[in-house]
Formats: structure tokens, C-alpha cells, sequence
């Protein structure tokens, strides 16, 4: 009997999640729905103590979309219970989310550091980080997007800031369908500069023969000292095989956001992967990273999903890819 109580009591859960997604997709309007929720998730983080947030986006709540803004700021305590059953049915991903923004972050300061002269970021959403990040007011920065969800952001853009930035470059690519490298060298693209190109919460909706074609790209035009970071799900979330609950329900939540997951790599694979495509120097970035580097103190408590990862790797320039 408790182990049919259980099973009921998940369903009616399962259900309920069901329900918020539905009414998730309904406030965001036009544009990428996970984009939307990414970017709401930075907005939330932000708003803790500076002792306590992982990463810091003051821009972040001016990129939600006006429908969410408002129907969070009428439903707190609606907004905090849709937070702890999607902790409870996602254990860690929300988290996870959070790491990797700000290990991007991170990242990109340290390569302005070390000499980046351009910058892609491939998948863009509404990411914030050409006008948030110091010195990359000084590097010309791709922005690469589908049409539909960069004109939302151009718009939100132009409201925040009263007008485009001169070192931003949008570039509108359908991946997948139109030639990512004639885009991007139409637009101003400079294939002789170091480079840095970030795929934040992009590949995995990407068909494996276009992620091929993006490392492709890169590998053959890219200077001396360019580099990717991205992340990934491994490849059992992906086909839905994956057997540990949290894993099915990130397979099942993106196909109800109608953004299904198309590409991932085998755990443990992801060196092998990317020397075969070009690429050197390559480091995982795992969850058990995460925790350690980030979420410690008052953060100690917080749990990271082990079936996302981040990767980085820099382009072999001793051999022809």
C-alpha cells in the first residue's frame, strides 16, 4: 500500500510539473523557452547576498520576459514552490545552471586576460555578458542566434541600453540550415585572431552532424591560441535511455518546452571526441568541479547534477584537422 501512496503521490507531482511548464511556455512569448529560463534563473541568483549568490547578472531581470516579471513579482510564493518542485523533480539542475554561467564567466575574464582578440558566442539567448563583463568593451563579440530569438533580444537590448553597442555584432544563423562560416565571415568574422567561441546550453539541441560542422569550422578557422568552452549532457539523457529518474525527467521536460535534446556524448568520451575534431588540450569539467569550486559556506548544501558537464579544449594547430 505506502509503495502505491508513493507512486500516486509522484504522479500528481509529475502532473503538477506538467502544469507549470505549460504555463511557463505561455508567459515567455516569442523566443527560445530555455533561454528564457536561463535567463530567468540568473535573475533569481542575483538577487541573493552577494556572500551567497553564485554568479552575479544585474542585467538578467531586464531580459525576462515582461509576462514572468510580472506574474513573479504578483506570485512569490508561487515562484518559490515552482523552485522547490522543480529542485525535487531536476535534482541539482537548476544549480548546475547557476556553475555554469558563472564558470563562463569566469573563463572569459580569464582569457581577456591572457590575450582574446574575438569573441563568438554561439546560441546567444539573452546573454549579458558582452555589456556586463569588464574589457570586452574592447573586443569585437559575435553574437550568433536564430532569427526569431535574436530580434527579442535586439529589442530588449536597445531598451536597456538605449541603443546597439559598436563592438557587438549580431549575426541571425538558423543552425543547421544556413552556413554558420559565411555568416560569421560576412559579418566581419577575422578567421587570423585568437579566438574564443562559448556554446552556453546550445549543443545539445543541435543535430550531431551540425555540431560537426560548427567544430569544423572552428578548428580550421580560428588563430593561433583559440579555444571552446561549451556543455553537455551526457549521451543516456539525451536518447532517454538513462536510468536514474532526474535524467528522465530533464529528457522529458525539454520535450514538453518543445526544445528536445538531439546531441550528447558518452561519459567519459568527451577527450577522445574532441581530439578527433581538431582540438588539444582538453579539460571535463564535471559536477563533483562544481561543487568544490563554487558552492561551499552557506552554499555547501546545495546539490549539482552529475548528468551535465562542461568541456573545454583549445585548437591543434600542429595538424590539419
Amino acid at each position: 500500500m505506502e509503495s502505491l501512496k508513493n507512486d500516486d503521490e509522484e504522479l500528481t507531482e509529475m502532473s503538477k510539473w506538467s502544469r507549470e511548464m505549460k504555463m511557463f511556455s505561455e508567459l515567455a512569448g516569442p523566443g527560445s523557452k530555455t533561454a528564457e529560463r536561463v535567463v530567468n534563473l540568473r535573475a533569481s541568483e542575483s538577487q541573493k547576498p552577494e556572500g551567497e549568490r553564485i554568479c552575479y547578472d544585474p542585467y538578467a531581470i531586464y531580459f525576462m520576459s515582461p509576462g514572468i516579471l510580472e506574474w513573479a513579482v504578483r506570485n512569490p510564493e508561487k515562484v518559490k514552490e515552482i523552485q522547490e518542485t522543480n529542485e525535487r523533480i531536476l535534482p541539482g539542475l537548476d544549480n548546475s545552471i547557476i556553475a555554469r554561467v558563472r564558470y563562463f564567466d569566469d573563463f572569459i575574464m580569464k582569457s581577456i586576460d591572457e590575450g582574446l582578440e574575438q569573441l563568438v558566442i554561439l546560441g546567444a539567448g539573452y546573454d549579458s555578458r558582452p555589456y556586463r563583463i569588464g574589457g570586452l568593451e574592447r573586443i569585437k563579440t559575435f553574437e550568433v542566434d536564430h532569427p526569431g530569438t535574436q530580434a527579442v533580444k535586439i529589442e530588449k537590448v536597445k531598451k536597456i541600453f538605449g541603443s546597439l553597442q559598436d563592438h557587438v555584432v549580431f549575426v541571425p544563423v538558423n543552425l543547421g540550415v544556413e552556413d554558420l562560416g559565411q555568416k560569421l565571415l560576412e559579418k566581419g568574422y577575422d578567421r587570423s585572431l585568437k579566438t574564443l567561441f562559448i556554446m552556453e546550453g546550445l549543443l545539445m539541441y543541435l543535430s550531431p552532424e551540425t555540431v560537426d560542422d560548427i567544430f569544423s569550422f572552428i578548428a580550421k578557422n580560428s588563430g593561433k591560441g583559440s579555444a571552446i568552452l561549451f556543455d553537455y549532457y551526457i549521451q543516456s539523457v539525451v536518447d532517454g535511455s538513462c536510468e536514474l529518474l532526474a535524467g528522465k525527467n530533464i529528457h522529458n521536460q525539454l520535450v514538453q518546452l518543445g526544445e528536445p535534446l538531439k546531441f550528447g556524448i558518452n561519459e567519459g568520451a568527451v577527450e577522445t571526441f574532441l581530439e578527433s575534431r581538431g582540438f588539444s588540450r582538453v579539460h571535463n569539467v564535471i559536477s563533483e568541479d562544481l561543487k568544490r569550486d563554487y558552492f561551499c559556506g552557506t552554499n555547501a548544501g546545495r546539490a549539482v547534477c552529475s548528468l551535465h558537464s562542461l568541456a573545454y579544449a583549445v585548437v591543434d594547430k600542429k595538424r590539419e584537422p
